[in-house]
């Protein structure tokens, strides 16, 4: 168990100088491949005020979502009804769409657990 822990700041110690000769060129770097989404100036004001048209605008797109929820809606509508039509590839699509989704929810309450299984962590 020790040697693993002394691995482990060696290799955090690599790390942090890996960071610190070459976080300042990735900054920079990184800045330079953005500068087409800077605003300018860049202040508290300037970023509370696009915070601002953010949620505004995400308001304004619920109308829209909520029509493209009730037509997404009323195929699966459709699609249930004509059942008898329904091809077995098809079926197989939903049911892995809905394996899936239970599988990210099984994930999440893992995460959400502090990734235990049972809930108990282990001292």
């Amino acid at each position: 168990m020790a040697s693993k822990l002394v691995q482990l700041q060696s290799k955090a110690a690599q790390a942090s100088q890996f960071v610190t000769k070459h976080g300042c060129a990735y900054y920079k770097q990184l800045l330079e491949r953005n500068k087409q989404y800077i605003q300018e100036p860049p202040t508290v004001e300037k970023c509370n005020l696009l915070s601002k048209q953010l949620f505004s605008t995400r308001l304004a797109s619920l109308p829209g979502r909520q029509e493209a929820f009730w037509k997404e809606l009323d195929s699966v509508k459709q699609l249930w009804k004509n059942k008898h039509e329904l091809k077995v590839e098809d079926a197989g699509i939903a049911a892995l769409f809905g394996l899936e989704c239970f599988a990210w929810f099984c994930a999440g309450e893992i995460v959400g657990r502090g990734f235990t299984i049972t809930g108990y962590h282990v001292k």
